[in-house]
C-alpha cells in the first residue's frame, strides 16, 4: 500500500475507496506496510534490548502507531483487511474461503509477521481456498508443503522490479534471479500462484517494459 509510511495513502483514500465489489474488497499487508525501512526514533538501544531478549524482530511503540494508522486507511476505504484469518463468499450454493496473512517471506532478509496456521484453521471445510499473501516465496517455502489444498494463492511484492521485457512467448527481468515466481501464473499438480507486478513503483519513478497491472482471474 505504501513505500514506508501510513501518511502516504491520505491524498488517494478518495482514490481506492472507490473500488467496490459485490462480495466484498479484501486485503493483506506486505512488507513496505510495516515501516521497517524508516529510521524511528525509538528504535534504540532500549528496544534493541528487548528484541534480544525476545529472540525475534519487534515493532517500535511508533512503527506500531503507524501500522495501526495503515489499518484504518483499509478500513476507510471499506476495505477487508485480513490479518491471518479466513472469510468466506458465497454466490448460490457454493461457497469459497478466501486466506489472508501477514508479510510472511522465503527470503530471509524479509522479516515475517504472518500465521498461516491461524488463518487456516476453519477453512479446511471448504472446497476453494484463496491465499492473499504478499510475498510469492511464501509458496514454496511453506504453502506447497503444509497446505496442498490452497487452491491458489494471490501475491505480489516483486514488481517485476519494474524493469524487463515481455513480448509473446519471451518473458525476462532481473528479479527472476531471486524470485522464481516473479509475474504471472503458476502451476504445480493442483495448486496456483499468481503473482501481480503492482500498480506503483518504489525508487525509480517509473518502469521499463513491466507495466503496472490490474489482474482479473476467472474462477
Amino acid at each position: 500500500m505504501v513505500n514506508d509510511r501510513a501518511t502516504e495513502m491520505q491524498e488517494y483514500i478518495e482514490v481506492f475507496a472507490k473500488l467496490k465489489a459485490p462480495l466484498g474488497v479484501y486485503s493483506c499487508l506486505g512488507n513496505h506496510d510495516y515501516g521497517d525501512y524508516v529510521p524511528w526514533p525509538d528504535r534504540n538501544e532500549e528496544h534493541k534490548a528487548k528484541e534480544k531478549a525476545a529472540g525475534k524482530h519487534l515493532l517500535t511503540p511508533i512503527q506500531q502507531k503507524n501500522l495501526d494508522d495503515l489499518k484504518n486507511v483499509h478500513a476507510a476505504m471499506g476495505w477487508k483487511l485480513l490479518m491471518d484469518e479466513y472469510v468466506t463468499i458465497k454466490k448460490g450454493n457454493d461457497e469459497i474461503a478466501i486466506v489472508g496473512v501477514q508479510n510472511i517471506s522465503g527470503k530471509v532478509r524479509f522479516h515475517s509477521y504472518g500465521n498461516l496456521a491461524k488463518a487456516y484453521e476453519g477453512a479446511q471445510k471448504y472446497p476453494f481456498k484463496i491465499l492473499l499473501s504478499h510475498d510469492p516465496s511464501h509458496w514454496e517455502a511453506e504453502v506447497k508443503p503444509q497446505y496442498p489444498d490452497i487452491d491458489l494463492m494471490l501475491s505480489g511484492h516483486t514488481h517485476g522490479m519494474q524493469f524487463g521485457v515481455e513480448i509473446p512467448g519471451f518473458k525476462w527481468s532481473p528479479v527472476q534471479y531471486v524470485y522464481k515466481q516473479w509475474h504471472g501464473l503458476y502451476q504445480d499438480g493442483k495448486q496456483k500462484l499468481y503473482v501481480n507486478p503492482g500498480f506503483g513503483f518504489i525508487g525509480y519513478p517509473g518502469r521499463v517494459g513491466v507495466l503496472p497491472e490490474i489482474t482479473v482471474l476467472e474462477l
